[in-house]
């Protein structure tokens, strides 16, 4: 398994990363995916302080306080929230952002992140403060490097063309591939997404005939129940398992350092882990799947020549 590097940091991690928001609120269950994730050479867990308001944090941090160093260790602010009353609310100050990763790193029993990301983003927000805090947070050396969790272009542009960022987290997998269309301009800059949501809700996953009848009745973005049923039957008359056809597919892509898949049950993280070794796609199978599905593009929040 070869690990891919983070934008221009000293970061590499594994090509499947563990991402937190799944865990549950079980501790034992939640400490038993993470280390079994870990031995299976995941060296990436990917958490948010919203995440359960602060107890993913709570549990991940107490499950890797002893292989802390061993670790690619990521989290998420800009999300300003209440734990007692389970509300939040949507603030980027650099006031609140220092604060946030101070409770983070309190909960993550750690005294910095290798990697913090702001969780959304808006044009309208402060983006010069923003950036010159997590500048500030780097020197300080409580975050190694910065990025944004975002699927708005005009947004992604205004950081690339503004700021160091090294990694952008998108929502991307076979069926919502529009980060495509900004992948040039990211390589160009040098820098890394993290591939969120690669099995599409599952989906794209071996249980795929499941979740479409829980998650996606009505369709998927563009895909109507016909067309969505269309491509997953062609995926899954494939030689190849769905979930591995999934995580492939936005690996094949080098701008891609990491899919970033959940897990609530042991059994799903062992399903996935096991493909860690196997995870290279030839180009006859990644032409096929881009021919059987959609070209999608971003309808909202667009930027002029992208």
């Amino acid at each position: 398994m070869k690990k891919r590097q983070i934008g221009k940091s000293d970061l590499f991690v594994s090509p499947l990363t563990l991402g937190g928001m799944s865990l549950g609120t079980n501790k034992k269950v939640a400490t038993e995916i993470i280390h079994t994730a870990i031995d299976s050479g995941i060296n990436h867990l990917d958490t948010a302080d919203l995440y359960d308001f602060g107890e993913n944090e709570t549990i991940i941090g107490e499950a890797i306080k002893h292989k802390r160093q061993e670790l690619i260790l990521t989290s998420k602010v800009g999300n300003h929230f209440d734990k007692e009353k389970e509300i939040w609310f949507w603030d980027p100050s650099p006031a609140y952002i220092e604060k946030a990763l101070d409770d983070s790193l309190r909960r993550l029993q750690t005294d910095y992140l290798d990697l913090c990301l702001l969780h959304g983003g808006t044009i309208e927000d402060p983006i010069d403060d923003i950036i010159a805090t997590f500048e500030r947070l780097k020197d300080k050396g409580k975050i190694r490097s910065y990025g944004i969790s975002s699927i708005r272009p005009n947004v992604i542009h205004k950081y690339m063309h503004k700021s160091n960022i090294d990694a952008i987290m998108m929502q991307y997998n076979i069926l919502d591939n529009r980060p495509e269309e900004l992948f040039p301009l990211i390589t160009d800059k040098k820098i890394s997404v993290l591939a969120r949501g690669p099995l599409a809700k599952g989906i794209l996953s071996e249980q795929a005939k499941q979740q479409m009848a829980k998650k996606a009745i009505d369709g998927y973005l563009a895909y109507d129940p016909t067309s969505l049923h269309a491509v997953v039957s062609a995926l899954q008359a494939s030689q190849e398992a769905m979930t591995k056809l999934a995580f492939q597919y936005v690996l094949h892509e080098t701008t891609v350092a990491s899919a970033v898949f959940g897990a609530s049950s042991l059994a799903q993280l062992q399903e996935n882990s096991a493909l860690l070794n196997d995870l290279l796609m030839d180009e006859q199978t990644y032409a096929w799947i881009k021919k059987l599905r959609k070209q999608l593009t971003y309808d909202a929040h667009r930027i002029e020549n992208i």
